[in-house]
C-alpha cells in the first residue's frame, strides 16, 4: 500500500510518503518545498552525486517516527540549508519547508 498524506509542520505542510513493501520495513519519507527527509532506504551517495537536497533517518516506521528520530546523514544541500546530522527529525523538515 502506498499513502501520501499531508503533515502540518508548524505554520507549513509537508508530504508524508509511506511504501509498505513486502517482507521488508516501510519506505517512509518527508517531503518539503526544498529537499525531502527519508528513512535508511535513501542513497546518500547517489543524492550527493544529483545535488538532491535530503537528510537521512534510520529505524522509522511511520511519520512520527521520521519526526522524532535524529538525523543520521545530510547532503551538502541539506547541510547549507541548515540541517545537522543529531537534530530532530522535526527541526529539519522545518528547514525544507
Amino acid at each position: 500500500m502506498i499513502q501520501s498524506v499531508p503533515l502540518r509542520i508548524g505554520d507549513e505542510t509537508a508530504t508524508g510518503l509511506k511504501v509498505d513493501l513486502p517482507d521488508s520495513p516501510p519506505l517512509v519519507m518527508i517531503i518539503g518545498r526544498t529537499g525531502f527527509l527519508m528513512c535508511g532506504f535513501l542513497n546518500m551517495e547517489t543524492a550527493e552525486k544529483l545535488n538532491v537536497t535530503a537528510a537521512m533517518v534510520s529505524g522509522v516506521r511511520n511519520f512520527d517516527d521520521v519526526l522524532e528520530a535524529e538525523v543520521k546523514a545530510a547532503t551538502s544541500g541539506a547541510k547549507d540549508k541548515g540541517i545537522k546530522v543529531g537534530m530532530k527529525g522535526k527541526d529539519a523538515v522545518k528547514l525544507l519547508l
